[in-house]
């Protein structure tokens, strides 16, 4: 069942948003060569702790860190530690949720680090504007598989793959709520938007094939399977009457313009 969220509550939402948005922020400002995950998720963990905010990842199913921090071929769910440390031309996805006041939002960037390649840098602009595609179809009347069917038109155009087995997903009062939502697909197609529903959209696109590979060791971060790049970005959406609403403000490299609607906090 797909949770709808009064006015008042998307309020409490953005100001979360809010937090995860300056956190991301203060992340970008902090990536450097030489620094390691580790170092990166205990700035966060401060900054949000000192917002009156709780790191709404750690612990989750026994994960360990305040972010999630992924580079180059590692997609999603990258433990962040002191082994890990980010070299001149990488790229690190950062992706943090907080919970404020009992609310989550949920949102993420990835960056360059240092001199990082035109063709990275490629991939990081198309990934971003496939989430800014997707914005837009988060409006009453839409169907869920529209918000796919953008991220994929745009990424698949631009020669990249669209990781199919891993979605975004609702969020509110809980992290991961109803529905699921791939980065793929028909438009057209599953339920319709409403009023008050709220998204975590992530799309996650690869320079290779859209296959991955779970670390067995680790249990979680999630790599390429050929070892391609890969980017991820991710905003947490209301669907309004006023037309879509991103509750997480970008707080990072930005080299497409933000959408109308941008919550403020």
């Amino acid at each position: 069942m797909i949770i709808r969220k009064s006015r008042k509550d998307l309020q409490r939402m953005a100001d979360s948003g809010a937090i995860v948005a300056r956190s991301l922020g203060v992340l970008r400002d902090a990536v450097r060569p030489g620094i390691t995950t580790g170092d990166l998720d205990r700035i966060a963990e401060d900054y949000v702790v000192s917002q009156g905010g709780v790191p709404t990842f750690k612990g989750y199913h026994g994960f360990t860190g305040s972010i999630c921090a992924s580079p180059n071929d590692m997609i999603v769910h990258g433990i962040p530690g002191p082994g890990v440390v980010l070299g001149d031309g990488d790229i690190i996805s950062l992706d943090i949720g907080v919970t404020y006041r009992g609310w989550v939002a949920d949102s993420a960037l990835t960056v360059p680090v240092g001199d990082t390649g035109v063709d990275a840098l490629r991939l990081l602009e198309v990934c971003q504007a496939s989430l800014h595609d997707s914005i837009p179809q988060c409006v009453s009347g839409n169907h869920l598989s529209d918000i796919g069917h953008a991220v994929q038109s745009r990424a698949e155009a631009a020669g990249f793959a669209v990781v199919r087995t891993l979605v975004g997903h609702g969020v509110g009062r809980r992290m991961h709520e109803d529905p699921q939502i791939p980065n793929y697909g028909p438009p057209g197609r599953g339920p319709e938007l409403r009023d008050g529903m709220v998204f975590a959209i992530e799309p996650m696109i690869t320079a290779g094939t859209h296959e991955i590979e779970l670390d067995e060791d680790d249990g979680w971060s999630i790599t390429t399977a050929d070892g391609s790049l890969a980017a991820h970005f991710e905003h947490t959406v209301a669907v309004t009457a006023d037309g879509p609403l991103v509750l997480t403000r970008d707080g990072g490299w930005s080299p497409v313009d933000e959408p109308v609607g941008v919550a403020t906090g």
